[in-house]
């Protein structure tokens, strides 16, 4: 009995290739992808000499904008889904740079901010941080950089609320 090969003829695969829709490098989900791709092979080097991942460096970031958040608030501001958060809260927690409070009007619910080891520790990326954001104007542009993160900004709030079944988080 013949064996049936199962790799699809070169009909069949022209067909495949064939679907009505533009080219999957210019969807808007692999666009925005290969720009925060190239924007963070810039940031990760000075995040590794720090010690610190990109989702840990989102986490510090957010804390310290604020004075203290609920951990499923922190998650969303960060993007990060539950179990991911959890993980990197504790790593970040054995290493002095948040703390961990219960919260008092839920004492199942814990408030999260950052350790005054967390902001020094911020205040040490800080330089290497912002003179990387100064390249990134130079090369790109002030006025274009500012205009860019306009147009996300209306992106996001155009599409706010659409197709919000899930509210499905970044984790990269």
């Amino acid at each position: 009995m013949a064996k049936k090969s199962t790799e699809p003829t070169s009909a069949n695969a022209a067909a495949a290739r064939q679907v009505p829709m533009r080219d999957f490098s210019r969807s808007l989900p692999m666009s925005l992808l290969r720009a925060r791709e190239a924007v963070m092979r810039q940031f990760r080097p000075s995040l590794r000499e720090h010690g610190l991942t990109e989702q840990q460096w989102r986490i510090l970031r957010a804390l310290a904008a604020i004075e203290a958040a609920e951990v499923t608030e922190l998650a969303r501001t960060a993007f990060l889904l539950g179990p991911s958060l959890s993980r990197i809260l504790r790593d970040l927690e054995a290493r002095n740079l948040i703390e961990r409070k219960t919260a008092k009007a839920d004492q199942r619910r814990s408030m999260v901010s950052i350790s005054k080891e967390g902001v020094k520790l911020m205040a040490s990326v800080a330089p290497s941080s912002e003179a990387i954001y100064a390249e990134i104007t130079q090369r790109f542009g002030a006025r274009k950089l500012a205009e860019l993160q306009e147009m996300l900004g209306e992106l996001e709030q155009s599409l706010a609320g659409l197709g919000a079944g899930d509210e499905a988080s970044a984790e990269e």
